[in-house]
């Protein structure tokens, strides 16, 4: 889809994690079908957004590339991009405070709202296996991975018995998760320190669950929110002045749910994901600084 037939929609703020592009079970069309949806003043990427643990040169498809040139669009027209490190992109995590134009990376981030200071940052420091069983956490992400390609070898066959579609990697990943959760409490560790530190709301990433909740703590309530992923869920999170922080779902929104083009136009960021990547990331680092990218000889 060269581009969304209806009007796109303000939001002050949107918030996407655990993209991970690079591996076989990142939705990238439907993330830029998403991003392509809405305009937003500030974009957090809050972690996990380019799968460096399992990047490969063997796998990086077009639309992957596509997520990454619109994005840098974006950098190029003044969107304010915050890019949080996570843990399956931590080698970002010594460029943290750089700024490229309008993108900055950075560990964390505090927006002040006008509904109370929000607290963002990818979350894994909360987690258990993150902490203590760094090489455990690899090799489940590449089993994982290899559950996605059989997830989806399985919704092949079952569609052609015409039976309805099943979510082996969501129900397996969600069984882990929440034994890591009984132990580390990763909702409510968030919310204590946010608590602690006099902010209304904490937003992560990390653990692939979608959430908006109010938590109680020893300092008053805070108000928990995720993100969610782009490999299960499809989900970010919004605030709007009016509405306040609200939770995007790909699959119920009706908009997305319209068929795409048979012969969709390409556009400049389609055709771009074709060029070779040395030149292509050269075109990104003049964009992002808001640069036209010279003709070609």
């Amino acid at each position: 889809m060269s581009g969304p037939s209806f009007k796109r929609r303000r939001v002050e703020v949107a918030v996407v994690s655990d993209v991970h592009l690079g591996t076989y079970g990142c939705h990238a069309t439907e993330l830029l079908r998403y991003l392509k949806s809405i305009r937003p003043r500030v974009l957090v990427l809050n972690g996990d957004i380019i799968d460096i643990w399992q990047f490969s040169k063997s796998y990086w498809p077009a639309a992957h590339m596509r997520v990454v040139r619109h994005l840098a669009g974006l950098a190029a027209k003044g969107v304010r991009i915050h890019y949080l490190t996570g843990n399956h992109d931590e080698l970002l995590r010594k460029f943290a405070g750089t700024r490229l134009g309008a993108l900055r990376i950075d560990n964390k981030l505090v927006l002040d709202l006008p509904h109370g200071k929000t607290w963002l940052f990818h979350g894994d420091v909360f987690d258990v296996t993150m902490r203590h069983s760094r090489w455990l956490a690899r090799l489940g992400a590449h089993g994982y991975d290899l559950l996605i390609l059989l997830n989806r070898l399985v919704n092949w066959g079952l569609l052609k018995l015409g039976r309805p579609r099943v979510a082996l990697s969501k129900a397996v990943k969600d069984r882990v998760k929440s034994a890591v959760n009984l132990v580390s409490d990763f909702e409510q560790t968030a919310a204590d320190i946010a608590a602690d530190r006099g902010y209304r709301y904490v937003a992560c990433g990390h653990i692939h669950c979608p959430e908006i909740r109010p938590v109680a703590t020893a300092q008053g309530e805070v108000v928990y929110l995720n993100s969610g992923d782009w490999v299960e869920n499809l989900t970010a999170l919004e605030y709007t002045a009016e509405a306040g922080w609200s939770l995007y779902r790909y699959a119920t929104d009706p908009r997305m749910q319209q068929p795409e083009p048979t012969t969709p136009a390409p556009d400049e960021a389609d055709t771009a994901a074709d060029t070779p990547v040395a030149a292509l990331l050269a075109d990104l680092l003049l964009e992002m600084n808001g640069k036209p990218a010279p003709e070609p000889q």
